[in-house]
């Protein structure tokens, strides 16, 4: 048994998987669960346990991590898993699943007295296997604080949002739409590129090393000049979803006209078929 006791990771997909292949380099002892059980099998090549039920995963766990798809996901596991679970574990809500759902999560928590924080990861699988995330927590300060080490594992910095489970949640909606604005502005500058006959690199070349530079800017403009485009680290469905995360929870549209048009030009990206690739295939849209 390691130092921080059984961690366990309920849903392995790209981030869950990458969460385990990093504690697991790190000596942690984790057990791991997926509802699609073939999706989970090879981290059992690297140490995982592997277990067959959310209940079973939890069983004497000391730290719960939680990597699900959407908010149905993770209330259907809690309610799988609470009453397997010791009083004394402690559950981290990390998957993107907006305000309302966090809020639904939060009430489910409370139902089974679950010690539940967030930790909300600000970052792709590559940050997530090198251990640089920057993750966005909300919840107990005191919990957060005996987390600390753990969370110092798989992240570069943790930024505490607030003292309720939410905070976090709330955070990572503004900087997600910041990303998607910073994409899609990257993607019509270089339209305007080509509509103005000027040389795709310009832009980089003109923004490199001044006020406007930004490193996210070079990363999705590399990928915007390639012929082609590498497997996705940040799927551009991903993105759309947490858009409409963001909007749902900002009221009606309208009220903030930017969010709406980024968030309608990702739909327009999604039915075009661009939906598996990076993010900075939003640029297709303007060609």
């Amino acid at each position: 048994m390691s130092a921080f006791g059984k961690v366990v990771i309920l849903g392995t997909g790209i981030m869950g998987r990458a969460l385990a292949e990093r504690l697991l380099g790190q000596g942690v002892d984790v057990t791991v669960w997926n509802r699609t059980v073939e999706r989970a099998r090879p981290l059992a090549e690297l140490g995982a346990t592997v277990a067959a039920t959310p209940a079973e995963a939890v069983a004497d766990a000391d730290v719960v991590l939680m990597t699900l798809f959407d908010a149905d996901a993770v209330v259907s596991v809690i309610g799988q898993a609470a009453t397997s679970a010791p009083a004394d574990a402690v559950w981290v809500q990390m998957s993107t699943i907006g305000v309302d759902g966090t809020d639904r999560v939060v009430a489910v928590a409370a139902e089974h007295d679950l010690a539940l924080v967030e930790a909300m990861m600000l970052g792709t699988k590559g940050p997530a296997e090198a251990g640089t995330l920057v993750l966005l927590t909300g919840g107990d300060p005191d919990r957060l604080a005996a987390l600390e080490p753990l969370l110092a594992l798989i992240s570069q910095k943790r930024v505490q949002a607030g003292p309720a489970v939410g905070a976090g949640s709330r955070l990572k909606l503004v900087c997600n739409t910041w990303i998607g604005l910073l994409t899609a502005g990257t993607g019509q500058a270089f339209a305007m590129l080509r509509m103005l006959g000027l040389e795709e690199k310009l832009f980089l070349d003109a923004i490199s090393g001044g006020q406007s530079d930004t490193a996210y800017a070079h990363a999705k403009g590399g990928l915007m000049l390639a012929d082609d485009f590498q497997p996705a680290n940040f799927q551009l469905r991903g993105l759309h979803k947490d858009l409409e995360l963001a909007e749902d929870a900002t009221g009606d549209a309208g009220a903030f006209p930017i969010l709406d048009a980024v968030r309608s030009l990702y739909a327009a990206a999604e039915e075009q078929g661009q939906g598996n690739e990076d993010i900075a295939a939003v640029f297709r849209v303007f060609a």
